[in-house]
């Protein structure tokens, strides 16, 4: 079994920052892409950064220069988020397209909120 397991998620003020965090754990032969989406209150699950293996990224426009995403080399990726907005506010999910010895698949985690408020 494979499990994404996100931290991070909290309210903060508009300006402020957060550090997401997914950690992925299990039956893992290799990753290839990891990313993060989001989710905002009424509307669809949307791409908002995504990392491949060698460590190219692409960015929603809505993102671009205030979010970095980033992975280490222990099944860890990372969204940096800073000058928040409340139009960032979302349950953003963590998914992985890895191998897990037997097949390729996507995974995905469990959510973790972000509320940006004042």
């Amino acid at each position: 079994q494979v499990q994404l397991a996100e931290s991070g998620g909290g309210l903060v003020q508009p300006g402020g920052s957060l550090r997401l965090s997914c950690a992925a754990s299990g039956s893992i032969l290799i990753i290839y892409d990891m990313a993060w989406y989001r989710q905002p209150p009424g509307y669809k699950r949307e791409l908002v950064a995504r990392i491949t293996r060698s460590g190219s990224t692409n960015y929603a426009d809505s993102v671009k220069g205030r979010f970095t995403i980033s992975r280490d080399n222990a099944n860890t990726a990372y969204l940096q988020m800073n000058n928040l907005k409340p139009e960032d506010t979302a349950v953003y999910y963590c998914n992985a397209d890895l191998h897990n010895g037997l097949r390729r698949n996507d995974y995905w985690g469990q959510g973790t909120q972000v509320t940006v408020s004042s």
